[in-house]
């Protein structure tokens, strides 16, 4: 039996072809991106770097910041290794070493302010001698100075200069001679100079070398006063010379020991003073100006030789 062809005609039309949906065929959805996994031992790292940040600026509590950083930057740093989000592990990182630059600064300033005060703090300030000055210019006959004298202290006279002297107590313009310099635990006063001191010196000790060609002994005559708290050595107080050409001689340059009374080995309590004298090995033309120092760490003061 063979297969019959459908029917067609009017009353049996030819079935029409497949035609496609309205819309055009359908598309497949994209799948949507897998969300990265987290990483725990990243936010570790980023949490402890932030407190360890906000503890590393608080005097008090800077020893939790500086265990806390550390952690974080580690923490971080393996963090990188780990599948999950880099972000949290690399903040971590950064704000560790911020953190850690920040703590190294309060750290600094707070032991700068505890030395400070353990110190009793470095300024020194200088009381100076008082001297007697008498006018050897002729007064006028109601009383006043000649016009000479007046003229000069007002300016106008001749070789008047306007310009602000030096600060007293700086090697431009050293303190005088019976000088009293202050710091926060000592009053120290340059009583004497003798520049060529070199025969009581070599005759003080045998042991004592003869200076160096072109330099002399100088004796310095010093009397320091305890201020402070409980005790202290008058090794503390510095007396230095500075040359004309700016060179520093210290007592430790010459090892000479000083003739009797030597100053420098006594304990003081409370109002106590050591006076006596100091050594110095300086240039035979002299020209140079003394440096006290009022304790250890203290500004010091310039103070004349003469």
């Amino acid at each position: 039996m063979t297969a019959q062809p459908p029917p067609s005609g009017p009353d049996h039309p030819l079935t029409p072809p497949l035609t496609p949906p309205p819309g055009g065929p359908p598309t497949r959805q994209p799948e949507p991106a897998p969300t990265p996994a987290r990483s725990t031992i990243g936010r570790i790292a980023l949490v402890a770097a932030i407190v360890g940040l906000v503890f590393a600026c608080i005097p008090g509590a800077l020893i939790v910041g500086w265990v806390l950083l550390p952690v974080g930057f580690v923490l971080g740093v393996v963090s990188l290794f780990q599948k999950g989000s880099k972000k949290p592990g690399t903040w971590a990182i950064v704000l560790s070493i911020v953190g850690t630059i920040i703590a190294t600064i309060v750290f600094l300033v707070v032991v700068s302010a505890a030395v400070d005060d353990a110190l009793g703090g470095t300024d020194s300030s200088v009381s100076p001698a008082e001297t007697s000055h008498e006018s050897d210019a002729p007064a006028s006959p109601d009383g006043e100075e000649s016009g000479d004298e007046a003229g000069s202290e007002d300016g106008d006279g001749a070789g008047g200069d306007d310009a602000p002297a030096a600060e007293v107590g700086t090697r431009e313009n050293p303190a005088p001679l019976g000088s009293v310099v202050s710091g926060s635990e000592w009053d120290v006063t340059i009583t004497s100079f003798e520049l060529d001191a070199t025969e009581a010196v070599l005759a003080a000790n045998q042991f004592n070398e003869p200076p160096a060609d072109g330099m002399v002994y100088a004796v310095v005559g010093v009397s320091a006063t305890y201020t402070g708290a409980d005790s202290s050595t008058s090794l503390m107080v510095g007396v230095d010379y500075v040359t004309a050409t700016g060179e520093v001689v210290t007592r430790a340059d010459s090892m000479a020991v000083a003739p009797d009374p030597m100053f420098g080995m006594a304990e003081l309590f409370q109002g106590g003073t050591d006076t006596g004298n100091v050594v110095l090995q300086v240039p035979a033309d002299g020209g140079g100006v003394l440096r006290v120092s009022p304790g250890m760490f203290v500004d010091p003061v310039f103070v004349a030789t003469s």
